[in-house]
């Protein structure tokens, strides 16, 4: 199996393909560098036996058992060298993994959550087979410090444009408690394995903070619900159009032919679909966090309760049903069941035009509310 390895020499980011043979030929040279390595520690020890002549005081039989101790206790440190290899080639996958989840937004929560094999002992045979490895973590580390501040500041991003709509993030992330007195890290580059793990559970939180906030705007409202954004009437108080006494607007109304396209602004589930008084007939998405959006005036629905749809899903065609005066559109955005300024929500400045042409086009309506 072909293994990736992404590192950042400084300046630039570079990946490194180490194929399944080259890592059985690495892995059987290190081996044998190990095995000649206590061979030859064996025969030095040997032969200054043999120059102190104390190996002319020992019999054949009592050589032969040193001999035969002397190689297992050379196989066991070979195997010792090779599992401590093992665990650490899986620790480094595991943080290259995470890593690349932060860097791509794309990651499998469950899998960059299990914990990380445990460090091995070592000795000195081992230390010289993880030198290689060892320098590839410490690299690994200063890059994981790097993608934890890169997705600090990602999340900022997202949570200033949720701020912009009036959102508090924290009504979608949890941010787990934590705390205790303030010690700071050591300043050596390596550091400890502990100093490590802590930094590599700190950029796990942080992807999972930005993993949950960035999956959480695919249901926060925001793409236009018809191709074309115009408004005849805002959100706020207005003058009745019917009764011609000031009333709260909840919505804004968009004018257009009937049977035009209306679309979901946003991923949820159809709460309601059918005759709702004033609205006429209405669609109202449930968007999760207490987020729900409101389809006025359809000439037709094309959805039904509890049905799940996605951002961009044609949900009804524009009509002039309800309380109406005209072919339009009336959407609401709601917050916890309050009614909020939809504008914000959209993305185009398609809704900045004609704001000033009520008195051209009277296309407006939507339920009668109390100021």
């Amino acid at each position: 199996m072909t293994r990736d390895l992404i590192l950042h020499d400084g300046r630039d980011l570079r990946r490194f393909s180490i194929a399944g043979r080259t890592q059985a030929f690495l892995a059987c040279v290190a081996t044998l560098t190990v095995a000649f390595s206590a061979y030859g520690v064996s025969q030095a020890t040997a032969d200054a036996i043999a120059v102190s002549g104390i190996s002319a005081a020992r019999s054949p039989e009592e050589q032969m058992a040193d001999m035969r101790q002397q190689v297992m206790r050379m196989q066991a440190d070979i195997a010792a060298a090779k599992e401590a290899a093992r665990i650490h080639a899986a620790r480094v996958e595991a943080r290259q993994r995470l890593i690349s989840a932060v860097l791509s937004g794309k990651g499998d929560a469950d899998e960059l959550s299990r914990p990380l094999p445990d460090a091995p002992e070592t000795s000195a045979m081992t230390d010289e087979v993880l030198a290689p490895l060892r320098r590839i973590e410490t690299r690994q580390r200063a890059f994981a410090q790097r993608a934890i501040a890169a997705g600090e500041a990602r999340f900022e991003q997202t949570a200033n444009h949720l701020r912009r709509l009036g959102l508090n993030p924290d009504r979608f992330v949890d941010v787990e408690a934590m705390g205790g007195p303030y010690e700071p890290a050591t300043d050596d580059p390596e550091g400890t394995e502990a100093d490590a793990d802590a930094q590599f559970r700190s950029l796990f939180m942080t992807w999972k903070k930005l993993d949950t906030l960035e999956q959480t705007v695919i249901s926060v409202p925001s793409l236009r619900p018809v191709d074309h954004v115009r408004l005849t009437s805002g959100y706020g108080v207005r003058s009745d159009p019917f009764r011609g006494t000031r009333a709260m607007h909840a919505g804004i109304d968009i004018p257009g032919p009937v049977g035009t396209k209306v679309y979901a602004t946003a991923d949820g589930i159809i709460s309601r679909a059918g005759r709702a008084g004033g609205y006429g007939n209405l669609v109202e998405i449930n968007h999760g966090r207490g987020i729900e959006t409101r389809y006025g005036h359809l000439s037709q629905i094309l959805v039904k309760d509890n049905q799940q749809v996605h951002r961009g899903d044609l949900i009804g065609l524009m009509g002039s049903t309800g309380r109406s005066t005209g072919s339009h559109l009336h959407y609401e955005v709601r917050v916890d069941g309050r009614a909020v300024n939809p504008v914000p929500f959209l993305h185009t400045g398609e809704y900045l035009t004609d704001l000033q042409a009520r008195g051209r086009e009277n296309a407006v309506g939507g339920p009668a509310e109390a100021e």
